[in-house]
């Protein structure tokens, strides 16, 4: 019994492997430095933190892992493979595909706009992007490696010596992390029609949009936990998303061991949102309409739903009027379609 339960498992281990594998995602990012402050709308600083303070040649350094393989066990996912440029630095996937035919765990979000962010993951787990960066790459599921094995192959490759070395870092674990959060720092978006609409040009909006906008301000409650110029209060709330049979994933209460924070998931920016589908922790909307129906349901309910939940209020005439609000929110410097 033992040998067969043996051979199953490596039955199933190959056909995993045999997944088709996208492309690794290529570095289609304007060329150059970033600006030196962030798009209207956002903050007006990115954040740095003292240690990490930006310099070309760091942020160069860090551009290149973003892209590069080698991070991975076996090479072949990037950074860039689970957030991928061309769909919002999000995920195509409902659970991304990592080393050796292993899925994700969750629905990889976007990382654009971190750098206005607090906690790190769905679950909060990280306390800054320094350490959110390195946790990839150790895990199973995704780049299945190391840090220290990861630090082999960048020392023992032509150019990452030299690399870290004109950023004036070594290739250690702490460097490393300094090198991908702040790259991932520079990535944001803004100065959308909604932006250049609430600063009073009345002609960024269509009325739709404006229609959207002002159902999030008001019935649908949206602005509850999608506040601030990130569109996210940075808050964890269960709202019902990955409920099975009444009964929430540990979610938020995996980290605080906190029972009041059972099945609660990070609030996620509505910046570039539709770009980034599929929804959700778990990947579980393929649309924005699906995700505002879900709204409309007042989420999925559980022990501890969060009571907002209960305050929204959306006829199905404003489901697509929201649509309009954020798909006009996901445009940065575009004209209105009236």
């Amino acid at each position: 019994m033992a040998t067969h339960a043996c051979i199953v498992a490596i039955l199933l281990l190959s056909v995993a492997a045999a997944q088709p594998r996208a492309p690794l995602p290529q570095d289609t990012l304007p060329a150059g430095l970033p600006p030196a402050r962030p798009p209207e709308g956002l903050p007006e600083t990115y954040g740095d933190p003292k240690e990490n303070p930006f310099t070309p040649a760091r942020y160069t350094l860090g551009r290149k892992l973003f892209f590069d393989p080698i991070l991975s066990a076996d090479k072949t996912v990037a950074c860039s493979s689970c957030h991928d440029p061309m769909h919002g630095f999000a995920s195509v996937e409902r659970f991304p595909l990592g080393v050796g035919g292993r899925r994700a765990r969750r629905n990889a979000p976007t990382v654009q706009n971190r750098a206005f962010s607090t906690l790190q993951f769905w679950d909060g787990r990280a306390l800054t992007l320094e350490d959110q960066v390195l946790r990839p790459i150790e895990d199973a599921d995704e780049m299945g490696s190391t840090v220290d094995a990861a630090l082999d192959r960048l020392r023992a490759d032509v150019g990452y010596p030299k690399l870290f070395a004109d950023a004036g870092l070594e290739p250690t674990r702490h460097e490393l992390a300094l090198a991908l959060a702040l790259f991932v720092r520079r990535l944001t978006l803004g100065d959308s029609p909604v932006d250049r609409f609430r600063k009073g040009d009345v002609t960024a909006l269509g009325n739709d949009e404006r229609t959207g906008l002002w159902i999030y301000e008001s019935k649908g409650r949206c602005w509850r936990c999608h506040s601030g110029p990130n569109f996210t209060d940075e808050g964890f709330h269960n709202t019902g998303v990955g409920v099975n049979a009444g009964t929430p994933e540990p979610g938020r209460e995996a980290v605080t061991k906190e029972p009041q924070d059972r099945g609660c998931f990070k609030t996620p920016t509505l910046r570039g949102v539709a770009a980034t589908g599929p929804y959700f922790h778990d990947g579980s909307a393929d649309t924005l309409e699906a995700v505002i129906e879900f709204y409309r349901r007042q989420g999925q309910d559980n022990p501890q739903r969060d009571p907002i939940m209960r305050e929204i209020q959306l006829d199905a005439e404003d489901v697509p009027r929201l649509v309009a609000f954020l798909r006009a929110l996901s445009r940065p410097g575009a004209a209105s379609v009236r």
